[in-house]
């Protein structure tokens, strides 16, 4: 199969319809063999009714239902799990990404050989309050990861069939997937300028929180994806210096409190020196990073899998 199309959505009933025909239109048009997985995050409307009825008139289409809302993470990992195409391409069902930049997309994963090609809306039809915050975030994820995108958080995006099975996307992760196909060991990520469009039906599902929660993330993902195999790289290695500024102090404070004494000065006692107490909370800290790095290599080498979700229907 050549492409497989994955569109998280969640109270979309009114867009789906469009969305899919607009695929399947663009699909025949080049003459692709394509499915289109979409991936119901617990809609409360008649979404899961709307996708059973595509799903009944064109067996290309398949969906997912989740009994709650987990997230975008959550539905992406999912489709791409079940996805069956030599390139994976995902958009949000809003109908903002053009079904129409597919075969730009396609061709650049398979005669250009990119790994991964993320979407940049250059143009973009929201308000400043959105813009500028995402600018913002953006460039604070280009210099924590090396990877010179411009929008990480499109949702228009492709990716070779071998990327979306070796990467797990987890809690708000979707906003990282360069970042995390990097420290998976594919380095040729590339972006393309595509066209956003103005939202046709409802209204975002997102608020002014993602940007905080976008932070975190950003902070999260750098430190798993360099320690999570080996947190005793970070907390050990920190708790090592830790110690040893303390132990230096330790052994300063000592040397000066004998040094005074062999020149028959009265010195003071050593609790009276504010560089024991230093010494102390040093040497406290650090045994506490060391063992954090003995406790974090036994949770990393006993850890279950963390993207368990409640499927409820499924339409193949």
């Amino acid at each position: 199969m050549d492409i497989s199309v994955v569109v998280p959505l969640f109270n979309e009933e009114e867009s789906l319809p469009e969305l899919t025909a607009w695929i399947q239109r663009v699909a025949e048009e080049n003459k692709y063999s394509y499915e289109i997985l979409l991936v119901d995050d617990g809609s409360n409307d008649r979404s899961w009714e709307v996708i059973e009825n595509l799903a009944e008139a064109n067996p290309a289409i398949k969906g997912i239902k989740f009994r709650r809302n987990h997230g975008k993470s959550a539905a992406l990992f999912c489709g791409f799990e079940a996805s069956e195409g030599d390139v994976v391409i995902t958009m949000d069902a809003d109908l903002q990404d053009s079904p129409d930049e597919i075969p730009g997309l396609y061709r650049m994963i398979r005669e250009e050989r990119y790994d991964m090609v993320s979407g940049w809306k250059k143009k973009r039809y929201d308000p400043i309050m959105k813009t500028l915050p995402s600018k913002l975030f953006n460039g604070t994820a280009r210099m924590a990861s090396g990877i010179k995108l411009h929008d990480f958080n499109c949702g228009l995006k492709a990716y070779r069939r071998e990327v979306v099975k070796s990467i797990e996307v987890y809690g708000e992760m979707h906003r990282y997937i360069p970042i995390l196909a990097k420290y998976a060991g594919f380095k040729r990520i590339g972006e393309k300028v595509v066209m956003h469009q103005a939202r046709k039906y409802g209204k975002t599902k997102f608020g002014l929180e993602r940007f905080i929660n976008g932070y975190l993330d950003l902070l999260s993902v750098t430190f798993t994806s360099k320690f999570g195999k080996k947190p005793m790289h970070f907390f050990g290695l920190l708790g090592t210096l830790m110690f040893l500024l303390g132990l230096g102090l330790s052994i300063y404070v000592g040397a000066h409190k004998l040094y005074m004494l062999a020149q028959g000065i009265r010195a003071p006692l050593v609790t009276d020196n504010p560089y024991f107490y230093i010494a102390l909370t040093c040497m406290i800290i650090g045994s506490q990073l060391f063992l954090s790095g003995f406790i974090g290599e036994l949770v990393s080498r006993n850890s279950t899998e963390r993207n368990k979700y409640f499927i409820e229907r499924r339409t193949f």
